[in-house]
């Protein structure tokens, strides 16, 4: 039986070149496009997910819905609005947790046996990466312990102070043994 520290791993690079099964888009709640790795998605998977996006009425911070990955490598997007931080006294850390737990619900839904997320809220919604990455950490690994679905998850981070806050909440997991 494979651990669950064998079943997720942090990388670095572009989320929208991998061949998984469904990749996580930070998305705005429009779900029609943005900036950072929302707008790079969207021009990656081209012009039908903006069409398809506007037929699902938006999504709420924490929810998380599905489409088609059109042109993208991998077959689905699991859209997740993460929380615009506040200062921490706006239920952020449960949003971001929700974000996390709900897109990984849709992908058992749908049969993914791979996903990838971004460092979601991290861009221009400025959760703190060092908090976010503990977020992620827990959420991930408490949902793969749980179920046994989705063989491996992927922690794309864009940029080497991302990958190395993601390692930090890693170890600092193992260390204390969550």
């Amino acid at each position: 039986m494979v651990s669950v520290d064998e079943r997720w791993s942090i990388i670095e690079g572009d989320i929208t070149k991998l061949e998984v099964a469904a990749i996580v888009n930070a998305a705005k709640n429009s779900l029609l496009g943005g900036g950072g790795v929302d707008g790079a998605i969207h021009r990656a998977a081209g012009r039908e997910l903006r069409a398809y996006c506007a037929t699902l009425g938006g999504c709420a911070t924490g929810e998380a819905k599905i489409t088609p990955g059109f042109d993208l490598p991998a077959e689905y997007v699991i859209h997740t609005v993460g929380p615009i931080w506040r200062g921490g006294e706006a239920n952020e850390a449960e949003l971001l947790a929700s974000c996390y737990n709900n897109s990984l619900k849709l992908a058992v839904t749908h049969q993914c046996e791979t996903v990838a997320f971004p460092a979601i809220s991290c861009g221009v919604y400025r959760y703190p990466v060092a908090a976010a990455a503990k977020i992620a950490v827990g959420e991930i690994r408490r949902f793969l312990a749980e179920d046994e679905t989705i063989e491996h998850v992927y922690c794309v981070c864009f940029e080497p102070a991302v990958r190395e806050a993601y390692e930090m909440a890693r170890q600092n997991g193992l260390d204390e043994g969550i």
